[in-house]
């Protein structure tokens, strides 16, 4: 089960092979939005408290293309080959 917090793979799409922590979860629609993956440009207009322009943002990606890791598993394999 994807949570958020935990590190995952990207298994699919332009950032394919990737990793990255989870940071937001939309269960109702299955996407996740992953630090760092699937960055998109966004047009922001100024405002009275912040300053407009083009922002660079993480975008939602479906939970079937992420592949959990398990650090655990992954540091004893690193163990088993010393």
């Amino acid at each position: 089960m994807i949570k958020k917090g935990i590190k995952v793979r990207i298994l699919a799409g332009k950032d394919k092979k990737k990793e990255g922590e989870v940071i937001e979860i939309d269960r109702p629609n299955n996407r996740a939005k992953v630090q760092g993956i699937n960055m998109v440009k966004k047009h922001v207009k100024t405002t009275k408290e912040k300053k407009g322009g083009i922002v660079s943002k993480e975008n939602f990606i479906h939970i079937s293309n992420l592949l959990f890791i398990d650090e655990k598993a992954k540091s004893k394999k690193d163990e088993a080959k010393k």
